[in-house]
């Protein structure tokens, strides 16, 4: 997936899109996960600085429709599989993290 699929604008008019499975501010990759915003360390001054914020990513606050939109490209981007011997050593790769994350190792 190398079609970029916009989630929004921000403020300063940087786009918000999902590149390659990627959340994207400016074309640079942010973050690959969303965080709902109940589970955010610091949820109390996202809440009072961008009311209506669901989810952060990385450093992006997003609303539920926009956190939708970029979770569902996100979603799609894993789907698509490559036969590329290193695309499928880098999913096992991060298999191996979680799992090892799950478990407790850091």
């Amino acid at each position: 997936m190398s079609q970029a699929v916009y989630v929004k604008t921000t403020q300063d008019g940087r786009l918000v899109e999902v590149i390659d499975g990627w959340l994207c501010l400016a074309g640079h990759r942010e973050t690959d996960t969303l965080v709902p915003l109940i589970e955010h360390p610091n949820r109390q001054a996202i809440s009072r600085a961008v009311p209506g914020a669901t989810h952060m990513a990385g450093r992006i606050p997003l609303r539920h429709d926009e956190a939708a939109i970029a979770q569902g490209a996100m979603d799609e981007a894993k789907r698509d599989f490559s036969d590329d011997p290193s695309a499928i050593s880098e999913r096992f790769r991060k298999a191996v993290w979680a799992k090892a994350a799950a478990e407790g190792v850091e």
